[in-house]
């Protein structure tokens, strides 16, 4: 395993973990296939002896940034969007009420 270290801080300490999060989250599919017997279960043995190649903290950095903010969004879809089409829904009742009602013409 390769291991990167940070400077000691807090904050390197958790984009690490972030990183190894979204890592691990990417190689779920091949760590699972390496289970033995009939239950492909992941333990902490087949985590801790699968090789993580790590990039310089810098660009592990970045690529928890863009994930991140990549997951808040999607989570923001998923919460906003059933009231944004309740929205929709309402906005089309009300033109398609006023496009078809018409004023009834004096004879």
């Amino acid at each position: 395993m390769i291991i990167a270290t940070g400077t000691g801080e807090d904050q390197s300490a958790q984009k690490l973990g972030h990183y190894l999060f979204h890592w691990l989250s990417n190689e779920y599919e091949h760590l699972k296939a390496l289970g033995e017997g009939s239950q492909s279960n992941i333990n902490a043995k087949k985590v801790k002896s699968y090789p993580i190649s790590l990039p310089p903290l810098e660009e592990q950095r970045r690529i928890v940034s863009i994930l991140d903010r990549f997951d808040k969004l999607t989570n923001d879809l998923s919460s906003g969007l059933p009231a944004e089409i309740e929205a929709r829904r309402k906005q089309y009742e009300y033109y398609r009420d006023r496009l078809l009602s018409f004023d009834e013409l004096a004879v």
